[in-house]
């Protein structure tokens, strides 16, 4: 029985894979929302059929189906793919809904201009809100985002694209660094089934030590690195080999290139190219 923000609420999806999926599981398994709450859209019949059968929500190949009629209209397909789906969905959502957007390096001013003058919201773990979205709405918006984890609220869009260069494309430098590791373990003489679990734990203890202290993680790094000992050794090998700078400069290209999707996906399709006698 859902008692928060979003009961009785329809909430629509627009878009339906990786990201609008495991937002319905959060949703679901919650208990935020009730599955008939939900109403999932997407192209392909047999994801349809396994959000049907997974989560007991109602599915359509229907955008502008599913977003009539809904309170929150949650955006979450590909940044590509959305001048072709904000047509769709033009005139066709309430005025008082909540549109609620995961759409990476997509300005709130595109996705409004491209429905009508309603309410805007778009967020990820880092989120903002335009204007127009009111208090209750928020609290609806952030009901939401709970469900994935911790949430940040930020006063200006530019930070969506900060957030998304550094915890949007975070797990792909932790991913990268266990791998890292577990192959130096195996080096050393593990065997990769013996190194998985070690390193996999490892980063898990660090990372939930860290959640649980207020020191700064400089400090948490000089607790646990003695003079001369293993752990100096280590770091001085690893800034040697720059680390640093280039997570930095990984980093960067992640904040580049979610604003370059925003821009491309902005810009109408290139015109066919004319053969010679064409007219």
């Amino acid at each position: 029985m859902t008692t928060g923000h979003l009961q009785g609420l329809t909430i629509a999806f627009i878009g339906s894979g990786t990201m609008g999926g495991a937002i319905i599981h959060a949703l679901v398994a919650k208990d935020e929302v009730e599955p008939e709450q939900i109403i999932a859209s997407d192209l392909l019949p047999e994801r349809r059929e396994e959000l049907q059968a997974r989560y007991g929500v109602r599915v359509t190949a229907d955008n502008a189906a599913a977003a009539s009629g809904a309170d929150i209209v949650v955006l979450s397909v590909k940044p590509q793919v959305l001048p072709e789906v904000l047509p769709e969905l033009h005139g066709k959502i309430k005025p008082e809904a909540l549109v609620f957007s995961i759409v990476a390096g997509m300005p709130i001013v595109t996705i409004s201009q491209g429905l009508t003058p309603a309410q805007i919201g778009e967020g990820m773990t880092v989120w903002t809100a335009s204007p127009a979205v009111t208090e209750v709405q928020r609290a609806q918006a952030q009901a939401i985002l709970q469900t994935m984890g911790l949430e940040v609220y930020v006063t200006h869009e530019d930070a969506l694209d900060m957030a998304t260069a550094v915890s949007g494309t975070g797990p792909t430098y932790v991913f990268l660094l266990m791998e890292a590791l577990v192959d130096a373990a195996v080096h050393l003489g593990f065997s990769r089934r013996e190194a998985r679990p070690i390193v996999i734990q490892t980063v898990l203890g660090s990372a939930r030590f860290a959640q649980q202290s207020d020191k700064h993680l400089a400090e948490l790094r000089n607790m646990v690195t003695s003079p001369g000992g293993t752990s100096a050794e280590a770091i001085y090998q690893m800034e040697k080999g720059s680390m640093r700078t280039v997570l930095s400069k990984a980093v960067w290209a992640a904040y580049q290139k979610s604003r370059l999707l925003g821009q491309r996906a902005l810009q109408p399709p290139e015109a066919p190219l004319k053969v010679d006698g064409e007219e």
